[in-house]
């Protein structure tokens, strides 16, 4: 007997533990066995965001988004601009125009 898939509202309400992982320059969520990621570097005052990346198994289920923003706190914690490399990022700043501030 198949599992019946989440809702489309339930999938919204999911939020991952996003971690910062310094060392890797990173920041992770790990769900259902699988590290995703967003990726950046730290270059003259910016959070330059590099990458990000879900498991296609778990796609659409907002967890690059919450890795975004993740990203964003810190970087609004910090102090420092973000410079949006990776193509998923500069759409999210877009969709988002409150975070348009930290833009570098």
């Amino acid at each position: 007997m198949n599992s019946p898939q989440p809702s489309r509202r339930a999938m919204e309400r999911f939020a991952p533990h996003v971690t910062h992982n310094g060392a890797k320059q990173r920041f992770e969520a790990t769900v259902d066995g699988h590290v995703n990621v967003a990726h950046y570097v730290l270059s003259d005052g910016k959070l330059v965001m590099t990458h990000t990346a879900v498991h296609p198994s778990l796609q659409g289920r907002g967890i690059a988004a919450a890795l975004v923003e993740r990203a964003l706190a810190f970087a609004k914690a910090e102090g420092l601009k973000v410079e949006p490399v990776c193509s998923y990022v500069r759409s999210y700043l877009k969709r988002h125009p409150e975070h348009q501030a930290l833009a570098a």
